[in-house]
């Protein structure tokens, strides 16, 4: 957004990273060892002695630690892509123990297969060769606290900077949500639910899905579907917004498919919604095709005052022009801001549920 640029802000920038891990002011550059201090051995303090973090087996480090009142702005991340379903991404508000974003780090990004793809969308940017880039205002008044937890039995290393400012925080400002549920298989005739149990005030602003299809044929006509605050109240509850396909919430038509003539499927990135991934078989190891989709409500948030429910049905076709209930492998990470610190949420993921068969 370029309007309001040159508006004057009493806030403070800050930035924490590997080479200044508290972020206060003058202490970036200043490391003696870390994994860069072999590289840096001829040119000595200053030099990119600290640039990333190793993290140990089953070890949860500690991005950042920050005491507010402040905005985090920015989060710049990159580990290998083999780590992007064994690291399990999370951020707590406000000294609350319980987190209110847990999701494995590459779906948070929009990356759920481990292979990467280009995402060019306003709050998420995923550049060569495995940038990932967060854009979500994350603002809090006391305490933001980010953590990464390596599920894996071997080390990795991870690169990050995060970017904030310190300053009052405006008044009605909500916290920052994300969730991820994983249906692998899905069973049959049953729905995918992407959120349930959510607290409000707040407002829902985005999904992405990594959907791994078991069946021949086209597998989107499921609709996704938002039951808002009494809806949930009657004894056989009905969605108040209810979509038409898959892809038509994710912003395509037709299957996103041009053509045989065209290459059938095909990507696209654009600031709000997205298909930027197609894993095509290969006859060989793959058993299916794979899609990464991206929705961001940011002009369009869904608003509910009480409770939020969403689910996504799986559906696709059959002899007779009738429908085919898939049992699709199915993971979603769904965005939303609420005014508590932290709501109901799903099992944590574990090595097992992340992994990418």
């Amino acid at each position: 957004m370029i309007s309001g640029m040159s508006a004057l802000s009493d806030v403070q920038t800050r930035s924490i990273s590997a080479e200044n891990p508290t972020g206060e002011p003058g202490q970036g550059g200043r490391r003696t060892e870390g994994t860069g201090a072999n590289a840096a051995r001829d040119l000595g303090l200053g030099w990119k002695v600290s640039p990333s973090i190793e993290i140990g087996p089953g070890e949860t480090a500690t991005l950042a630690d920050i005491a507010g009142p402040g905005c985090v702005t920015h989060i710049w991340l990159t580990t290998h892509r083999d780590n992007w379903r064994r690291l399990i991404f999370r951020a707590r508000w406000d000294g609350d123990e319980r987190p209110a974003i847990e999701t494995p780090i590459g779906d948070f990004f929009c990356s759920g297969w481990g292979e990467f793809a280009q995402v060019n969308s306003v709050p998420v940017s995923v550049n060569p060769n495995g940038g990932f880039n967060s854009y979500w205002e994350m603002p809090f008044q006391d305490r933001a606290t980010f953590t990464v937890e390596n599920t894996h039995d071997e080390p990795v290393i991870v690169y990050f900077q995060i970017d904030y400012w310190l300053g009052a925080v405006p008044e009605g400002s909500a916290y920052l949500h994300a969730q991820w549920r994983r249906s692998n298989p899905l069973p049959s005739q049953e729905v995918h639910t992407l959120l349930d149990g959510v607290e409000g005030p707040g407002h829902y602003v985005g999904t992405y899905m990594a959907w791994g299809v078991n069946s021949s044929g086209w597998w989107g006509e499921g609709e996704v579907k938002f039951y808002l605050d009494e809806d949930l109240d009657a004894a056989e509850p009905f969605p108040t917004i209810c979509g038409t396909g898959t892809e038509d919430y994710f912003g395509g038509a037709w299957n996103f498919d041009l053509g045989e003539d065209q290459g059938g499927y095909a990507t696209f990135s654009t600031p709000y919604l997205g298909l930027p991934q197609i894993l095509r078989p290969d006859g060989l190891y793959r058993s299916q095709q794979r899609f990464g989709m991206y929705r961001f409500h940011l002009p369009d948030p869904i608003r509910f005052r009480s409770k939020l429910r969403v689910d996504v049905q799986a559906l696709g076709w059959r002899s007779g022009g009738r429908y085919l209930p898939l049992q699709d492998d199915i993971a979603s990470t769904a965005f939303f801001y609420s005014a508590v610190t932290s709501t109901s949420r799903p099992d944590t993921p574990t090595a097992d549920s992340m992994e990418i068969l």
